[in-house]
Parts: C-alpha cells; sequence; structure tokens
C-alpha cells in the first residue's frame, strides 16, 4: 500500500503548487506560468535518482576495480524514448490547459472537468494499456467523478448565477483532464519499460520527462516570447519554489502511478479537493454548503474503494 502514502504525498504538494502558480498567473503569461513547473525541476530529480539508488543498492567493495552498480545507466529503448517524450509534451499541454482555466471566471467548475482524469484514465488504460481494474475500482472511479463534478458545480453556483458553464470552460477542462491522464498512463508505461525496480525506474521517468520539458519549452519561449523570461525574472523566487513544490510532487505521482494503476492513483488524488475546500474552511473562513458535504463524502467513499480494489 506504499502508493497511498505517495499519492496522499503528491495531493499536499499539489494542492500548495496549484496555488502558487494560481497566484503567478496574475503577472506571468500562460506558458512562463507551465515553465515554472519544470525550470529547476532536473535538477532536484537528478538529486532524487542519485540518491535513491545509491541507497536502494547492497553495499560496495570500495577496494574491488568495479563500478559501482548504482552508478551504471539503465538500457534506453527506443520505445522508452518515443513514450517520455509523449508524456513531456502532453503534461506541457495538460498544464497550459490547466493554466488557462486560472484565468476563466468560472474556475471551479472547469477545474473540476478537468479531474475527469481519472475516469479518462480508466477508460484509456483499459483499452490501449493493459489495465485490469476490478468492479469495485470502477465504481470508486466513476462514483469520485461525480463527487468531484457536484463539488464544483455546486462551488460555482454559489460565487454567482452568471458564472455558468460556457463551451469555452467545457472543452479546457475536458482538453485538460485527457491530457494529465495520458500523460500519466504513458509515465506508468514508461516506469515498466526499464528493467529496475519501480521506484528507480519512475525516478528515470521523471529525470527524463522533465529534462526534455525544461529544455523544450525554454527554447520555445526564449525564440519566440522572450518577454516572458522577463517577467519570470521578476518573480524568480515563486518560480523557483513552484520547481521545487512541483518536482518533489512528481516524485510522488510518478512512484505512485509505477506502483499501482494510474486510475486508482488518481481517484485516490481527487481528496485534493477535500483538502482544498478544508483550508478554504478553516483559513478563510467560508461556509460548507451541503452540496460540498455530500461531494466531500463521495470523495471518501470513493478513495476508499480504490484503495482496497
Amino acid at each position: 500500500m506504499s502508493w497511498v502514502l505517495f499519492t496522499l504525498g503528491a495531493v499536499f504538494l499539489q494542492t500548495g503548487r496549484n496555488a502558487l502558480q494560481s497566484k503567478l498567473s496574475d503577472k506571468v503569461d500562460t506558458l512562463g506560468v507551465t515553465l515554472s513547473r519544470f525550470l529547476f525541476a532536473p535538477p532536484i530529480a537528478l538529486a532524487y535518482l542519485l540518491l535513491l539508488s545509491y541507497i536502494s543498492q547492497p553495499s560496495f567493495d570500495s577496494h574491488a576495480n568495479v563500478q559501482p552498480a548504482w552508478l551504471e545507466l539503465p538500457q534506453f529503448s527506443l520505445s522508452f524514448v518515443l513514450v517520455v517524450v509523449l508524456a513531456a509534451l502532453l503534461q506541457i499541454a495538460a498544464t497550459s490547459f490547466m493554466v488557462m482555466l486560472f484565468k476563466q471566471r468560472n474556475f471551479a467548475i472547469g477545474a473540476g472537468l478537468a479531474k475527469s482524469e481519472a475516469l479518462v484514465a480508466g477508460i484509456l488504460g483499459t483499452l490501449f494499456f493493459g489495465s485490469y481494474l476490478s468492479v469495485i475500482g470502477w465504481l470508486g472511479i466513476v462514483l469520485g467523478g461525480v463527487a468531484v463534478f457536484v463539488l464544483s458545480a455546486g462551488k460555482s453556483v454559489q460565487q454567482s448565477a452568471t458564472r455558468s458553464l460556457s463551451t469555452k470552460t467545457l472543452c479546457i477542462g475536458l482538453a485538460s483532464g485527457a491530457c494529465f491522464a495520458l500523460t500519466s498512463l504513458f509515465v506508468r508505461e514508461a516506469s515498466h519499460l526499464l528493467a529496475l525496480p519501480l521506484k528507480q525506474a519512475a525516478a528515470w521517468v521523471l529525470l527524463w520527462v522533465v529534462s526534455i520539458q525544461a529544455a523544450g519549452l525554454s527554447l520555445y519561449i526564449f525564440i519566440r516570447k522572450p518577454n516572458i523570461l522577463k517577467q519570470m525574472q521578476a518573480n524568480v523566487h515563486t518560480v523557483l519554489v513552484i520547481s521545487t513544490v512541483s518536482c518533489l510532487g512528481s516524485v510522488c505521482w510518478f512512484t505512485a502511478m509505477a506502483l499501482q494503476h494510474v486510475a486508482y492513483v488518481k481517484t485516490l488524488g481527487q481528496i485534493e479537493v477535500l483538502l482544498t475546500l478544508l483550508l478554504a474552511h478553516f483559513w478563510l473562513n467560508d461556509k460548507v454548503s451541503k452540496r460540498e458535504i455530500i461531494g466531500l463524502l463521495l470523495i471518501g467513499v470513493a478513495a476508499t474503494m480504490v484503495m482496497w480494489a
């Protein structure tokens, strides 16, 4: 059940990262906010990989003229490279869609639609990635999707009657959810293509993905929209914090998804909504409605179902 602990860790870190990115989106262009998630992540991912590889290996005889096993590079097949490139590009697209949702007036319901990734991951994983989900697991996934939509729709109605669901928000939210789902499925696939223990394989996948993202998006912005780099430079401390928190969160997500089916991980991860509402209630003194209480209870039931599926 270690995947549960990694997922819970990812939820806490992602909640903080989303809050920081939402704040940064007021000062920096969408692509810049997206890049802030990856910019300083590669060195952190590398340090984590080296530490994990070192502590996971048996003791090494320093007198033997042999390279320590933890310093050896695994073999990266063409299939692996293609899968991690797809994962990296899809996560950039998913993050960009999510940042676009931050700028929508009816953000709550749009973000709820983005959380459709658990259900999408379950369907696509079963059809194309060989995932087998139990009946209880499917029920939990569907219940979690219903719960998030109930919560998001309820919050949107409370905020303003004029903030009804628009076609634009619908498309952005569903596109974000689909891209996040595919990213997660490709991450799991890549982890299983390496002949390594799953935690180490997930660490390698993370290093590849964030390196591709940081290099590719930085180059694109430098060539096409250099003014975004100035915006980021003016908010460099926030960017650094976002990159650090995001990378640590990705360590947890990637490891959990290597160990367990993506749909289960993402359904359990929906307790992020519960955490957000609790913070709003106790920190910002927001009142919790009956609709939100029902949604929170449904999320709790859904999370319990996938943990024991």
